[in-house]
């Protein structure tokens, strides 16, 4: 049938969520004798009565994303949260409280590193670097009359061990030129999330702390873990991390392999007895999990 020359099918709205993304907020928190300084990137997300915004072009239930901008700053001028996990649980119960239009709000928030300097081989108390590129995130989200759902992590903790590390024993066919490596470089940038439980949640617990101890529970383990591949490793690291502490149930582990590519120095005579390397980002190997508790 020719197009347009069809009856005019009905169709129906079956989801929307709307928000603003991208709220860069720096926080300067001023103590006695020290400051404390965040840096967060924030979106919101609502989740609601908007229909008639899409099919009738009424926006009487719409609160303009600008607002949420604005929200954003307001309520952080009035916080007194020291962790973007409590931090984002104020956000949504003011825009919840507010907007009985919504059913419910998500947000998400990533940290950006920042150190404080060292002078005269003491912290200096009102003056920082900017760190690596690792992020902290976490997304938080609460329905109206229900509980929070929190899920914290760390993205693009870029790591890398010089041994220990082996792949062998894999499929080769008629296309593999990889050779096998007993002792091989172990690049990588780990993203991982853990979901709290909700007792936790309830109970209340300090965020900042338990990122920091599951952090460096990861790292530790990639560091002293004799690697069979990255992805034995992922595993043994979000074991640890389940083992650390009771108040979360699974970890997501996203832990691309970094090449760093032997150099071949034989056609200068020389030989390269795993020294010298080309580091790569193009093409890397992906390499993702969830372990949950059994």
């Amino acid at each position: 049938m020719p197009a347009g020359s069809a009856e005019k099918r009905q169709v129906k709205l079956v989801g929307n969520r709307y928000g603003k993304s991208r709220v860069r907020l720096m926080r300067v928190t001023r103590h006695e004798n020290h400051h404390d300084l965040d840096e967060w990137t924030v979106q919101v997300l609502l989740t609601g009565d908007f229909d008639t915004a899409h099919t009738l072009g009424d926006n009487s239930k719409i609160l303009p994303t600008d607002t949420m901008k604005n929200t954003v700053y307001h309520v952080a001028r009035e916080s007194k949260a020291t962790s973007m996990e409590d931090y984002a649980k104020e956000l949504i119960d003011f825009l919840l409280a507010r907007n009985p239009q919504v059913e419910s709000a998500e947000v998400v928030v990533e940290s950006t590193l920042w150190k404080r300097l060292t002078i005269d081989g003491q912290p200096y108390p009102t003056a920082f670097m900017r760190g690596s590129d690792e992020r902290q995130i976490t997304t938080v989200s609460r329905a109206q009359g229900g509980t929070f759902a929190i899920t914290s992590g760390l993205d693009r903790l870029t790591v890398l061990k010089t041994a220990q590390s082996a792949f062998m024993g894999y499929i080769k066919d008629s296309l593999t030129t990889l050779p096998e490596a007993s002792d091989r470089l172990f690049g990588t940038a780990i993203k991982a999330e853990w979901p709290y439980t909700a007792a936790a949640i309830e109970a209340g617990i300090d965020f900042n702390k338990v990122r920091s101890h599951l952090r460096e529970t990861l790292i530790t383990t990639f560091a002293k873990h004799d690697s069979l591949s990255v992805q034995q490793t992922l595993y043994a690291m979000a074991e640890a991390a389940l083992h650390h502490t009771d108040i979360i149930e699974e970890v997501y582990m996203l832990m691309p392999n970094k090449h760093n590519l032997l150099v071949d120095l034989g056609r200068f005579g020389q030989q390269n007895p795993n020294h010298i390397f080309v580091p790569t980002d193009e093409p890397h190997g992906t390499i993702e999990a969830t372990v949950r508790r059994a």
